[in-house]
């Protein structure tokens, strides 16, 4: 069984259900069949994962030459994750979002972006970034948004990816000296993910597009996937410094944005780009420990804030738009929900006994051993983001009594997402090792991958063939 295609499997799977469920005018009946998809999406891109860790090599879809659909040490992880997020969005779309949310689209997005983190191909990769706009784009016109802001950053970002992967042909092994080969790809990065003064368009799609669609569009963070993918390894240390120092810049305004915001969804989504920006840095260090508490940041973020922004949009479902300029009290009504959001809240700033809370200190001490005045400002950043996650708390849930004669309480589909997100928090927190391995397998393969020629002389902590360094 290890050896028949599942990566494929999961990328025709959902592919193939989208025209079925967009013919169903029944929405229950739509749900229905998108939970079906979601769930063997899910299966298979396990079923992949579970296949690379026992061949201990890429496995590749059968009839695709080359690495068009392939799986290494660094995105066998990410497949199921994405796949998880849709699963948990789709279960907890109660029957106020069951119109406004377009499962024919989510299950074209969760096509797209199960191919995309399955592909090792630059081109493939550019592909799949490019198609996975059009999901969105048509939600905001069909719910007569302007996705003019949506469309134009997004627009750039894709031309400015095919331009520059274009010059990085073109220049070959002379890319290295030619300054202005990267500067496309930079500037593509950034945009895509939401990097200052780049963001504008993260907060637009939010309060335009359905929580749903929005939350399933960024966080799978495509952005440090492309980064990761057609950056890093062949850029010169000056474009992963201009990421790493905008990446810095961004997460500490985000996380300060983030503490006075009245606005939930602009909350979220000022939450989203700090903790985004703080798997950039990471991932721009080049060292062992740096480049492990970025992987590891990577998976628990993506866990953690979509737990964090379904529990958001469970409220929305009961209270439409949320506001954070008064108290309202909620805990008595809703326990669940304010449990589920706590939790999930304290695990994206890496609170002791959940899944950040390993990577977070790994990403600290690496940055901090490499560029101290950006490990101050990470420090900074991941404290004004949990001052900002006890405020939204304490304005959602206390400091009144809400009163209201409808039952506000978790629904059955509700609470096996939010336990099941709850469990993996858990369970990651408690026992890291596992993890950290995989991650730590990862970055070592990563930094293998980058060529010798950009290594420096005083970065010799980052060449695979060197052991960790011990801290205190």
């Amino acid at each position: 069984m290890m050896n028949l295609p599942w990566l494929a499997f999961s990328v025709i799977i959902p592919l193939l259900m989208a025209p079925l469920v967009g013919r169903l005018e029944d929405s229950g009946r739509a749900r229905i069949w998108t939970l079906a998809a979601n769930t063997l999406a899910l299966l298979t891109s396990v079923l992949a994962w579970f296949a690379h860790e026992s061949n201990s090599d890429s496995v590749c879809s059968e009839g695709l030459p080359g690495d068009w659909l392939a799986l290494d040490s660094f995105s066998a992880p990410l497949g199921p994750l994405a796949a998880l997020v849709f699963l948990a969005t789709t279960l907890v779309t109660l029957r106020t979002k069951i119109r406004r949310f377009s499962f024919a689209g989510s299950l074209v997005s969760e096509a797209l972006t199960l191919g995309t983190l399955g592909c090792l191909e630059p081109w493939g990769i550019i592909a799949g970034l490019s198609l996975g706009v059009i999901p969105p784009w048509l939600e905001l016109r069909r719910r007569q948004q302007s996705p003019r802001i949506f469309g134009l950053s997004m627009a750039c970002c894709v031309s400015l990816l095919v331009l520059g992967q274009l010059l990085e042909d073109y220049e070959g092994v002379n890319r290295f000296q030619e300054w202005w080969a990267g500067i496309p790809l930079l500037l593509a990065v950034l945009i895509r993910c939401g990097a200052f003064p780049f963001h504008l368009w993260v907060s637009e799609l939010f309060q335009q597009a359905s929580f749903g669609t929005a939350l399933l569009f960024v966080t799978p963070m495509l952005g440090a996937y492309a980064c990761v993918r057609l950056v890093m390894p062949v850029s010169p240390d000056w474009v992963l410094r201009g990421i790493e120092l905008g990446s810095t810049f961004t997460a500490l305004y985000a996380a300060g944005l983030a503490t006075v915001q009245t606005d939930a969804r602009r909350f979220f989504c000022c939450l989203f780009l700090s903790h985004s920006a703080l798997v950039f840095v990471g991932l721009e260090t080049l060292t062992e420990i740096g480049l492990t508490g970025a992987l590891c940041i990577w998976l628990s973020v993506g866990l953690s804030l979509t737990g964090f922004g379904l529990t958001l949009r469970a409220i929305e479902s009961r209270r439409g738009r949320v506001m954070l300029d008064q108290f309202q009290g909620l805990y008595d009504h809703a326990p669940g929900l304010a449990i589920g959001y706590l939790l999930t809240g304290l695990a994206c700033v890496g609170f002791p006994g959940t899944v950040g809370f390993v990577g977070t200190e790994l990403l600290v001490d690496g940055v901090v051993e490499q560029q101290p005045i950006s490990g101050i400002a990470v420090v900074l950043a991941c404290t004004l983001n949990g001052i900002a996650i006890l405020r939204s708390y304490l304005r959602v849930f206390t400091g009144s009594r809400h009163q209201t004669s409808v039952s506000l309480s978790l629904r059955k589909r509700e609470q096996v997402a939010v336990l099941s997100l709850a469990v993996l928090i858990l369970i990651g927190g408690v026992f890291p090792q596992p993890g950290i391995t995989s991650r730590y397998r990862a970055a070592i393969k990563l930094l293998s991958q980058r060529e010798p020629i950009l290594s420096s002389p005083n970065r010799h902590e980052a060449l695979p063939s060197q052991p960790v360094k011990q801290t205190n």
